[in-house]
């Protein structure tokens, strides 16, 4: 089978592989399609550690060609993911109190073990969610991490019907937070970034305002025009961003950091303490958010932006998102070779 493969001098080989037998409790899936994650970017370029060899990809979506031994959540035929949560140990305090994507002893899909981009994928079945009918594969694909992520994060800011989120960044997590906040929360949203068209685009998804930080300043017109923000969740990965939430913020109000600045953001204690102000972060999220995440999908509540590529184009995605040239979620699709 072709394969999407880390090199040792952090660009991507498209090889042949050939996969081992499968053990008890797994499943062979024939892959459809498979996303291209920021991760698979950092992944590939040794940010996280030399992973020469691994197949990368944790956005793909697949049909089980074959069960392994003792599997009974999964049947031949089903459409299931592979997600960045590939499996937790099942025992230890964060798998049995539903929070198992901070287990210690996580393995994640085309990062610790191999991955989804490639025209086959072993998964553990037991972590291998399955797709709802009415979701088109592709934009499964980008649910699997991007929606999955966004959907966990606004679950987690609190934040309720009628009330203002700010969501920070507008690009392909973004875009899907404010979808799912406005959609499935009923939230007002205000989208805040420095590119004009993801603005312009996030106005026609419903954003019910829109702020250019680098031409104005986020946080004073936010405080002007509503009082002050009741949340936000942060996918940018600029420093400025995670400053700017803290301001916004009413009291009582909840940052969400869902995107990773290499620096640390700076954080006002007494602010934070007379006022109430929560921080907190989001990791992707769990099989029961993956699979909440994936219904709203289909029932059309979100609409991911997604454009298919072949394999060979691997190389040239990895290039057009360290330019910032992508808009959306760029997917593999082994469907057409």
């Amino acid at each position: 089978m072709k394969a999407a493969v880390v090199n040792k001098d952090h660009s991507v080989g498209v090889v042949e592989k050939t996969l081992r037998a499968l053990e008890h409790g797994e499943a062979l899936l024939t892959m459809e399609c498979c996303g291209v994650c920021h991760t698979d970017l950092h992944v590939k370029n040794g940010d996280f550690g030399d992973k020469t060899g691994v197949i990368l990809g944790h956005e793909g979506i697949g049909i089980v060609k074959k069960i392994g031994p003792g599997v009974t959540s999964l049947k031949v035929g089903d459409r299931a993911s592979v997600a960045w949560f590939y499996k937790g140990c099942g025992h230890c305090e964060y798998c049995t109190t539903g929070n198992e994507t901070l287990c210690r002893q996580v393995v994640n899909a085309g990062y610790t073990i191999d991955g989804g981009m490639a025209e086959e994928c072993i998964v553990s079945a037991d972590y291998a969610v399955k797709v709802p009918d009415g979701l088109e594969s592709a934009a499964a694909s980008s649910v699997t991490c991007a929606g999955v992520t966004t959907y966990k994060a606004v679950k987690v800011s609190g934040i309720q019907p009628g009330k203002w989120i700010a969501i920070y960044g507008l690009g392909g997590l973004g875009n899907l937070a404010l979808q799912y906040a406005k959609n499935v929360f009923n939230a007002k949203v205000i989208a805040i970034d420095v590119n004009d068209q993801q603005l312009e685009f996030a106005a026609q998804m419903g954003a019910d305002l829109t702020i250019n930080m680098l031409s104005d300043d986020a946080a004073k017109i936010i405080q002007e025009k509503v009082g002050g923000a009741h949340a936000a969740v942060v996918t940018a990965t600029a420093k400025s961003a995670f400053n700017s939430a803290v301001d916004a913020m009413r009291a009582g109000g909840r940052i969400v950091a869902v995107g990773l600045p290499p620096e640390s953001m700076s954080l006002n204690i007494p602010r934070l303490v007379l006022d109430g102000i929560q921080v907190v972060g989001s990791l992707v999220g769990t099989r029961e958010d993956l699979a909440e995440a994936f219904q709203f999908a289909a029932e059309g509540k979100v609409v991911p932006k997604v454009t298919k590529r072949p394999l060979a184009d691997i190389n040239t995605i990895f290039h057009e998102m360290e330019q910032g040239k992508i808009k959306g979620r760029m997917v593999i699709d082994f469907t057409h070779k």
